[in-house]
C-alpha cells in the first residue's frame, strides 16, 4: 500500500475492531492542512498585489496616449491621429495648441493629390497662409513617409513650418528626411481616402472638428 506523504493532509490510522480484523480510519493531519491553507492564502496575495502594480502603469499609459491622440472629425467620419512627441515634440506641441484653440475647426483640404497626399491646416483655403505664431525649426528624423503618415508643410525655408500638414495616400520616399513628421493615422484612413481630389478641389472637404482625446468629455 502507498501511504500518504508526509506532506498530505490525509491520513490512515490502523485499528483493530472486536474480531482482531484491521481496520483503517482516514483521519486530517491538521498542522499540514493549516500549512497548505497559509501557503495558498499567501500565493494568491503576490498574484493579486501583482496586478495592482501593473494596473498603474496601464492607466498613465491610458492617460498619455490621450494627451497625444487626435480626434479630426470630417464629414465622412472620424480620423484618429496619433501625434509622436518623442520624434517631433515642438510640432505636436503647436498641432496640439492650434487644435486646442479651435484653429482647424471648418479648415479645407485645399490640396489633394491622388496617390500622394492631402493637405490642409491653412484658414485661407489658398495654401499661402498660417497661423499667428512663429514658424518652427524643423525636426526632421530617421521615420518614412508612409501611407497614414502625417507630415507638416513648409516653404521652401526647411525651419518654415507653421499650421499645415499633410496626410499621406501612398508612401513618399523622396520627402524622408526633408519634412518633419509628427504623427499617423491609427483609425479612419478610409475617410481620408475619400476626400475630394484636386489643388484646390471644386468642392473641397473640411475638418468640421478636430479636438485632442484627453479634452473629450
Amino acid at each position: 500500500m502507498n501511504w500518504p506523504h508526509a506532506d498530505c493532509p490525509l491520513n490512515l490510522r490502523m485499528t483493530r475492531d472486536m474480531r482482531g480484523r484491521v481496520r483503517y480510519r482516514k483521519t486530517f493531519n491538521n498542522r499540514n492542512t493549516k500549512a497548505i491553507q497559509m501557503t495558498r492564502f499567501f500565493m494568491a496575495l503576490i498574484v493579486a498585489t501583482a496586478l495592482s502594480l501593473t494596473a498603474a502603469p496601464l492607466s498613465i499609459a491610458q492617460a498619455s496616449d490621450a494627451q497625444n491622440t487626435l480626434y479630426m472629425e470630417l464629414e465622412d467620419g472620424r480620423v484618429v491621429i496619433e501625434l509622436l512627441p518623442d520624434v517631433a515634440p515642438q510640432h505636436v506641441a503647436r498641432i496640439k495648441e492650434l487644435t486646442r484653440a479651435g484653429f482647424y475647426d471648418g479648415v479645407v483640404f485645399h490640396r489633394v493629390i491622388d496617390g500622394f497626399m492631402a493637405q490642409t491646416g491653412d484658414p485661407t483655403g489658398t495654401g499661402m497662409g498660417g497661423s499667428d505664431k512663429p514658424d518652427l525649426e524643423a525636426e526632421f528624423s530617421a521615420l518614412t513617409f508612409e501611407r497614414g503618415v502625417l507630415g507638416m508643410a513648409r516653404a521652401q525655408d526647411p525651419n518654415s513650418a507653421n499650421s499645415q500638414f499633410f496626410i499621406m495616400f501612398a508612401d513618399g520616399p523622396w520627402l524622408n528626411g526633408q519634412y518633419t513628421v509628427f504623427g499617423r493615422v491609427s483609425e479612419g484612413m478610409e475617410h481620408i481616402d475619400a476626400l475630394a481630389r484636386g489643388e484646390p478641389p471644386a468642392n473641397p472637404d473640411r475638418i468640421v472638428r478636430m479636438q485632442v482625446v484627453a479634452d473629450v468629455n
